[in-house]
């Protein structure tokens, strides 16, 4: 490696792999102390055994640790290969990216615990070994060890980035799990997990049309909701939680799903309908809990070219304008991986990073562990 030739780039890879576990997204991003900008960025496929077994490793079962352990190097070697590709693409030499952001794969998130952990794979050894480039990853544990939820994240990267000293803003990001920064004009700043995003819709497509996602909501919008399923999701504690609060597949999954459904005789369709509701519904309650208006609301994640989501948010926010971040000026597919590549940054120059307004951490600290080449 060119030490200096790195040193001195500006250039940082973030790769991100979220609750939705249906693709790797690999972004270059620029960086400078006072701008950003997208130079390039891949969607890298995940094995469907790998993508399954990692499925299977977020929820407690038999031989875990054996099962992590392959899982962590085969992951690992898949967020390189994503590295890679999305290099020959842009035709980016390694020896000018300064680092990559790895925020791995979460395979189990317990904020609440006597002694709260959370635990990421995707072995930040092989991703830098085999790409050659300095590997910044563990993000959350540090923010967990002040006494933070080590989530979300992505606030200080939206702070960063979307903060307007002239509007109160709402970034509203849904991937698997959905959260809410709240950036007031003033500098005030608030965020934290809403609940599920695509994740109830995704397992529940999955289960009925082999599907890895409900395109544009478009099997949604053949059916009803259901309101007393619905009211029934509305009743999950997690939504009644104090702030600060964090989520995961831990709480809402395809098994309390279906509990939840019980004995209730309801069409598949009308139960995807139902969940998209749900999603839209537990956002536009939080969004009205802001602590100061927030005029203008700009959503990012995949849940972002869900048409009937957005459409149905729309119409519950009105007259709130909803947008795409992609309007300030990153797409909003992208905006997660670029917050990685953000965070990576900001470990190697010793910032401290997370908000303590978002994870309730006692402290600001320096985030992530750096696995150098």
């Amino acid at each position: 490696m060119s030490t200096d030739r790195a040193s001195s780039s500006n250039l940082y890879i973030g790769l991100m792999s979220g609750t939705s576990l249906d693709s790797i997204d690999a972004a270059v991003i620029e960086l400078s102390d006072q701008s950003f900008q997208l130079i390039d960025s891949i969607d890298y496929h995940i094995p469907e055994q790998l993508r399954q077994q990692l499925i299977s490793l977020c929820l407690p079962g038999d031989n875990e640790i054996d099962r992590m352990g392959e899982a962590d190097r085969a992951l690992g070697h898949e967020f390189a290969k994503a590295t890679k590709a999305l290099l020959k693409q842009s035709q980016i030499n390694p020896k000018d990216i300064r680092a990559i952001g790895s925020h791995g794969q979460t395979i189990r998130h317990r904020p609440q615990c006597q002694l709260p952990f959370t635990l990421q794979i995707g072995d930040a050894n092989t991703i830098a070994y085999e790409t050659g480039i300095t590997t910044v990853t563990d993000f959350r544990r540090k923010d967990m060890a002040a006494g933070g939820q080590g989530a979300p994240l992505a606030p200080g990267f939206h702070q960063a980035a979307f903060a307007s000293k002239q509007h109160n803003r709402a970034i509203i990001n849904i991937g698997g799990m959905a959260n809410i920064t709240y950036l007031g004009s003033n500098g005030d700043n608030l965020a934290f997990d809403t609940g599920p995003g695509n994740i109830l819709m995704d397992s529940w497509i999955n289960k009925h049309q082999q599907k890895n996602y409900d395109k544009a909501g478009e099997w949604a919008a053949t059916g009803k909701v259901n309101t007393t399923l619905l009211a029934e999701l509305m009743s999950h504690p997690y939504l009644q939680y104090s702030l600060p609060k964090s989520t995961g597949r831990e709480d809402f999954n395809l098994p309390w799903l279906e509990k939840t459904i019980g004995d209730m005789t309801i069409s598949a369709e009308d139960i995807q309908a139902t969940l998209l509701e749900f999603t839209a519904q537990t956002l536009n309650d939080e969004i009205n809990k802001l602590p100061g208006t927030a005029n203008e609301v700009y959503i990012c994640g995949g849940g972002a070219y869900n048409s009937q989501l957005m459409l149905r948010l729309e119409a519950l926010a009105h007259p709130k304008l909803i947008a795409n971040t992609s309007q300030l000026g990153v797409p909003a597919e992208w905006v997660e991986a670029a917050a990685f590549a953000w965070l990576a940054k900001q470990t190697l120059e010793r910032n401290h990073a997370n908000l303590v307004t978002a994870t309730g951490a006692k402290e600001t600290v320096i985030l992530g562990a750096v696995y150098y080449v």
